[in-house]
């Protein structure tokens, strides 16, 4: 006869089902200390002491939390990324993530960050796709004076990494387009004021990452995040948010699912709140490879989310409400554009998002002498300038373009982005910011007598966790080593295919296919992309997207 014998149900580290015993080391040094603690001792030791006087679960761990990462130590090849230890990998300097939410500064923060890039961080400064700014080299010395600047500026660096409520992403034209549904800027504002540094969100399973719209371009990549509120019009109710949860790229992506409800402006951070805390207390610590939200969300369903962060978090049900409508206009903004108040935004491409401290004073000179009044990030490694009169938009123009930076900039400059890659990053394979200039730079050349309108995304990762979001992109380049005839190591890429979110060309997101075994190395990317992009061209159907052919295309017509 045969007998089963009920295991207990191995504890997936879930604070509400299985208590706070910590499972695994991360989960050990944030009980053994708040992360938001090492602040303090950054100030009062580790700036004045230097570099070796930092623990390692300091070093690599808590002082995430105040978004600072050790980079990468120069001259450590793709080759051996996967088989040494942080501390190898590590330099003896930083990267240092400011937190933008809503990518919204003035024109003295703008020379506040200018200013820190020339005196502290080497000249180095990108505008990465959550429209916050990077530094690099930044020396443990001069992190406490750093603090003192951006904080004397309205900006700060707190829970810019780490697992914590990171930058809320908002739309780039709250509060001045005239097409907007709402503005999302005072339930930014208030859930920054209210719950950005406080204790009680600070041990997370993982990152919580959050977006607001009120924008019909649907600007802020509402499937990919944790959270995401976009603006809709309730039939009774008014102008709101539609609600997403579970959104996430890195290695095992997933699209963020609505739950059908509603919320009206009022509800909107107390919402976020709730939905956090239930992530707080539900979300596997066990694994880290399976802590995000996402995987919650999978094991759930929306049914059952909603239910219970209506009954245990919210103490009242939501309303149910419509979903957005399909987006009508481009969500990065390029271009000039009128303001409801009669003066003009004007959006500017620079080089996948790399700009340095001269080239954030100039903006700011040239967005003041052309009488714009801020300045605001984009998700898409873009920058805005408001507020500029019609009168000064032809100074303004011409000015960027001096610094590099585009209003009418060619198809592939304007939809290509790429993450830090292994130029700073610790976890990269392959170099990413210049091998996607480059290529651009060539595809200028090559394309120059094609049409692409809309243009086709490209977007560059240095590694499999998707910074650059290549699993959503037209063509998703993902960094990785291949060996060369001789045994030695050359970068490639793996390539993903028809991958977008909802946009003017499509309705629903959809993540990018791959084609067996089709590897492209860094030398041949160009040849690569001429060649698909040609093909595509050549084969589409009337008004058929790059997506949509990519998906329909026999592997062989996809090499």
């Amino acid at each position: 006869m045969t007998t089963t014998t009920n295991r207990p149900q191995r504890s997936e580290g879930q604070w509400a089902i299985d208590g706070r015993a910590p499972l695994n080391p991360n989960e050990v040094f944030k009980e053994a200390d708040n992360p938001l603690h090492v602040r303090e001792r950054i100030e009062r030791i580790y700036a004045r002491e230097g570099f070796d006087s930092i623990p390692d679960d300091e070093l690599h761990g808590r002082m995430r939390w105040w978004g600072i990462y050790t980079q990468r130590k120069p001259g450590v090849d793709g080759g051996r990324t996967a088989s040494m230890t942080p501390e190898e990998l590590s330099d003896r300097y930083f990267m240092m993530r400011v937190r933008l939410d809503g990518g919204a500064i003035t024109l003295r923060q703008l020379r506040t960050l200018a200013d820190i890039s020339d005196e502290f961080a080497r000249g180095t400064a990108d505008i990465t796709d959550r429209q916050n700014i990077q530094y690099h080299w930044i020396r443990i010395e001069d992190v406490p004076e750093i603090w003192r600047r951006l904080e004397a500026a309205g900006m700060r660096t707190t829970e810019a990494c780490g697992d914590s409520p990171r930058v809320i992403l908002g739309s780039p034209v709250a509060g001045v387009s005239a097409e907007e549904i709402i503005d999302p800027t005072p339930v930014i504002r208030e859930i920054v004021k209210k719950y950005i540094g406080d204790e009680e969100l600070s041990n997370l399973p993982r990152k919580f990452k959050s977006a607001i719209t009120g924008h019909p371009s649907l600007d802020v990549l509402h499937e990919l995040n944790d959270i995401s509120l976009v603006g809709v019009v309730h039939p009774e109710l008014g102008p709101g948010y539609d609600l997403w949860v579970g959104g996430g790229l890195s290695v095992a992506p997933r699209l963020a699912e609505r739950l059908g409800a509603f919320v009206r402006p009022d509800q909107a951070a107390e919402v976020w709140y709730a939905t956090i805390r239930l992530f707080r207390d539900y979300g596997y610590r066990r694994l880290r490879a399976k802590a995000r939200l996402k995987f919650l969300l999978a094991a759930w369903g929306p049914e059952k989310f909603r239910q219970v962060l209506e009954t245990e978090y919210l103490g009242y049900a939501l309303a149910d409400g419509p979903a957005p409508a399909p987006s009508t206009l481009p969500a990065d903004h390029i271009g000039v554009h009128r303001q409801k108040n009669g003066r003009h935004y004007v959006g500017l491409a620079p080089t996948v998002g790399r700009v340095s401290g001269s080239i954030l004073r100039g903006l700011a000179d040239a967005a003041e002498a052309a009488g714009g009044r801020r300045i605001r990030f984009t998700p898409h490694q873009k920058v805005l300038v408001l507020d500029v009169p019609k009168r000064g938009l032809e100074t303004l123009i011409d000015e960027a373009a001096r610094l590099g930076l585009s209003v009418n900039p060619s198809p592939f400059r304007r939809a290509t982005m790429a993450c830090t890659g292994i130029e700073y990053c610790k976890f990269a394979f392959v170099e990413t910011k210049a091998s996607a200039a480059a290529l651009i730079a060539e595809l200028e050349h090559r394309l120059q007598d094609v049409t692409l309108d809309p243009p086709i995304t490209l977007h560059v990762n240095g590694c499999p966790n998707s910074c650059a979001r290549i699993q959503v992109a037209d063509i998703g380049l993902k960094g990785q080593l291949q060996k060369n005839a001789d045994g030695t190591d050359a970068f490639a890429f793996q390539v993903f295919l028809g991958g977008g979110l909802a946009s003017v060309e499509r309705d629903d997101a959809g993540l990018g296919r791959t084609v067996r075994g089709l590897k492209v190395t860094a030398d041949d990317l160009a040849d690569y992309v001429e060649r698909i992009t040609r093909r595509f061209l050549a084969d589409r159907e009337p008004s058929e997207t790059f997506a949509d052919w990519a998906h329909r295309a026999a592997d062989d017509d996809l090499r």
